[in-house]
């Protein structure tokens, strides 16, 4: 079959990736993280609580909306994600900062109900678009006025996954992070296969202490990579 792509056309046609356009989701400047966070911070409501704890994590909002109590070992201050929650299909740890603990020992819980974010509707977890609407709050203004929390290479309105993008330019321009341990942090897949098999570990301890210099970052505390 001339058609095939396996064993023909993969070896003669580039791949989908080396020519389609990557479309990256809206995002703030790492520099005006930590304004956004003040600014959440005032908020009420388990979709702001949510989006925090998403921004502090760099996770995505999928994984912390359907996160349950069970996940979280407050003694070793780690959150296991199990794979099914996750892109590439695979458990995934993430270090917690204290900021983070902190978050979690001040919210609610409900008997009966094993979610973290704690949805509108009894025993559900938060709606998908709970985080954006928080943004989108943020973002209605007088008229005449513009909206502040916009991706300035776009002109769009920030979204929660644009967080991770946030984070990943901090950790080589502000902490200085070697590439794979970001990307271990935002559970990447390394594109490069020689690569990969180098760094099949999960680098956790080696994650604690950036994980722990993002949150104070983001929230303006006293740390050697502010």
């Amino acid at each position: 079959n001339p058609a095939v792509w396996r064993g023909h056309l993969d070896a003669i046609l580039p791949k989908e990736s080396k020519v389609k356009k990557i479309q990256h989701q809206p995002a703030l400047p790492y520099q005006l993280v930590s304004d956004f966070m003040k600014k959440l911070q005032t908020a009420s409501g388990s979709g702001a609580r949510a989006l925090e704890f998403t921004i502090l994590t760099s996770t995505r909002s999928s994984e912390v909306r359907l996160a349950e109590w069970s996940e979280i070992n407050s003694d070793t201050q780690l959150w296991t994600i199990p794979g099914v929650r996750m892109k590439a299909n695979r458990e995934h740890w993430v270090p917690l900062s204290h900021q983070a603990i902190k978050l979690l020992k001040n919210l609610p819980r409900v008997e009966g109900n094993e979610f973290i974010f704690l949805g509108a509707r009894d025993k559900r977890p938060l709606s998908d678009m709970a985080l954006s609407a928080v943004i989108r709050r943020f973002n209605e203004v007088d008229e005449g006025q513009d909206a502040p929390w916009i991706d300035p290479t776009t002109g769009r309105q920030i979204v929660p996954h644009g967080f991770r993008s946030s984070f990943r330019d901090w950790a080589a321009e502000v902490g200085h992070y070697p590439r794979e341990l970001a990307e271990h942090a935002l559970a990447h897949s390394l594109p490069d296969k020689v690569e990969a098999a180098y760094h099949r570990g999960t680098m956790l301890e080696r994650r604690r202490p950036m994980m722990q210099a993002w949150a104070d970052y983001a929230t303006c505390k006293d740390s050697p990579n502010s």
